[in-house]
C-alpha cells in the first residue's frame, strides 16, 4: 500500500468563536476573517501545489463553507466527522465548560445534559477518518472542527505540542496513513 497523506483542517472563525459560545452540533456563520482565513489556506494548496483527490467534511455549514472557499471540488459531507455535541450546553457562553485536564477533554461531562461522551466523540472520529483513508485517494483534505480534530489528534501524537503550537480556526495537521496506521507531520497554521 502507498502512503497516503491526509490534511484535516479547522473550519475557519465563526461568529459563536467571537462571542465565545459552545458551538458543538449547533451552528453559526463564518465571520468576515473566517472567510479570509479560508482564502488564506486556499492559496496555501495552490502555493504548494497540494492537489486533492477527495474532499469532506462534517454536515455543519461552518466546515462546508470554508470547504468550498478552499477548493471548488466536490465533497461529501460525514456526520462522523461533527463535532462533540454538548447537549444542553450547545449555544452557552464557553465559561460553563469544566475546567479539567484539558488532555482529557470533557470525559463524559455533557452525557448528563444530552451531549456525547469524549471517548465516543473520539471513536466516531478516528473511524470516520480510517474509513476515508482506506478508500482509493491518496490525497485528502477534511475539514471539522476543533474538538474533534484535537480528540482524532491525541490518538497520535502529543496534545500539548499541538495546543503549544496556536491550533486557531482554518489551522490544518498534516498525517500520513501506511500500513492503516496515521502518523503525524506538521501543523501548519494562518493568521487572518
Amino acid at each position: 500500500m502507498l502512503t497516503k497523506t491526509l490534511y484535516i483542517m479547522r473550519h475557519g472563525q465563526t461568529l459563536f468563536n467571537i462571542q465565545h459560545r459552545i458551538q458543538g452540533w449547533c451552528d453559526s456563520p463564518l465571520t468576515e476573517i473566517g472567510i479570509q482565513q479560508a482564502k488564506i489556506a486556499s492559496q496555501y494548496f495552490k502555493d504548494n501545489k497540494i492537489k486533492f483527490d477527495a474532499c469532506y467534511c462534517s454536515t455543519t455549514e461552518r466546515a462546508s463553507d470554508t470547504l468550498e472557499l478552499v477548493t471548488d471540488m466536490p465533497y461529501k459531507r460525514l456526520k462522523g466527522l461533527r463535532e462533540l455535541s454538548f447537549g444542553k450546553f450547545e449555544g452557552a457562553p464557553e465559561y460553563l465548560h469544566p475546567q479539567d485536564d484539558p488532555k482529557k477533554h470533557f470525559g463524559d461531562y455533557y452525557v448528563q445534559f444530552g451531549g456525547e461522551d469524549n471517548q465516543v466523540a473520539q471513536q466516531r472520529v478516528n473511524k470516520t477518518l480510517t474509513a476515508i483513508m482506506q478508500e482509493d485517494d491518496q490525497t485528502v483534505l477534511v475539514v471539522s472542527h476543533a474538538g474533534a480534530i484535537m480528540m482524532f489528534s491525541d490518538l497520535y501524537t502529543d496534545m500539548k505540542k499541538l495546543r503549544n503550537s496556536g491550533f486557531t480556526n482554518c489551522s490544518i495537521l498534516k498525517f500520513t496513513y501506511d500500513d492503516n496506521k496515521f502518523t503525524f507531520e506538521k501543523i501548519i497554521n494562518f493568521e487572518g
